[in-house]
């Protein structure tokens, strides 16, 4: 039996320096921005996923990131670790352009999973 506890998941999502080469190989920043918005859109739709918001940061940063601080988040419920791997996925199989290329030769992605910071009762312990 699986845990009804959605993982709470934040991708992390750094843009590479092919980006800041554009346009290459016929590639151009317009057709990388449409494919980061069917991944956007494709992670949204996957069943148990439940988006709750996203933050981007290309405002205060300037360049490649290859880690934190990233350009971007999403931050969501998630159902299981295959649904996260899915999602991550969607770099490796959403083609940008009409030359061959996927997502990830443009920007990557890092997932964080855990649970929801709640609350929780615990008792004291007494000093003796």
């Amino acid at each position: 039996m699986s845990d009804p506890t959605p993982l709470r998941v934040l991708f992390c999502i750094g843009i590479n320096q092919n980006f800041f080469d554009l346009p290459s190989a016929g590639v151009t920043v317009d057709d990388v921005w449409r494919a980061f918005v069917e991944m956007m859109d494709g992670i949204k739709a996957l069943p148990g996923v439940d988006f709750i918001g996203d933050i981007d940061d290309d405002a205060h940063m300037v360049g490649p990131s290859d880690s934190w601080p990233w350009t971007c988040y999403l931050l969501a419920d998630v159902d299981s670790q295959e649904t996260v791997r899915a999602a991550c996925n969607l770099f490796r199989t959403i083609a940008v352009g009409e030359g061959g290329f996927k997502l990830w030769r443009y920007a990557k992605v890092e997932a964080r999973m855990g649970r929801a910071l709640t609350p929780r009762s615990y008792e004291p312990v007494e000093a003796n």
